[in-house]
């Protein structure tokens, strides 16, 4: 499974907005998209499209006027990278069926494929994963921490 181009890019600006809406007093402060758009190498109509979408979702507050730009709506560490990837419409899914949970399945006859509910408990574990990282884990590197305290499974097949 790829998550695309929306849902990375959308991470990526909130990570951004978090780490950057703080002055260096500590003061809450708007953040422009387009420091945004240089600092993380997007293209700005493209990021007004996706915070548009943001907005939408409520994750993001504009502001208005000299100083203008976006702050989170809350804190760091209660908005959670899942609640991100789908507010920019990016379902977290693995298998090809078109709608996720359809009863009709991905192959021609309608049928599911063989395998498909090893994809969809795999869509299950990423959305969960994704639901437990905060903006506030990203800035701050802890998903390479949450990676190494989860006790590694056995992988592989006794000779």
């Amino acid at each position: 499974m790829r998550l695309s181009t929306k849902g990375r890019y959308a991470v990526m600006a909130m990570a951004d907005l978090a780490k950057n809406g703080r002055g260096e007093s500590g003061e809450i402060r708007a953040v422009s998209l387009a420091e945004i758009a240089a600092r993380q190498e997007i293209s700005l109509s493209y990021l007004e499209q996706l915070f548009a979408r943001l907005r939408k979702s409520e994750l993001v507050k504009s502001v208005r006027g000299p100083g203008g730009g976006y702050r989170l709506a809350k804190a760091a560490h209660e908005t959670v990278v899942a609640e991100i990837v789908l507010a920019v419409d990016e379902p977290i899914r693995a298998t090809r069926c078109v709608a996720h949970g359809s009863p009709k399945g991905c192959m021609l006859a309608g049928e599911r494929c063989i395998t498909h509910n090893l994809w969809e408990d795999l869509g299950d574990e990423i959305h969960r994963y994704l639901a437990g990282v905060s903006l506030e884990d990203v800035v701050m590197n802890r998903t390479g921490q949450r990676r190494r305290n989860v006790e590694p499974s056995a992988v592989g097949v006794a000779a």
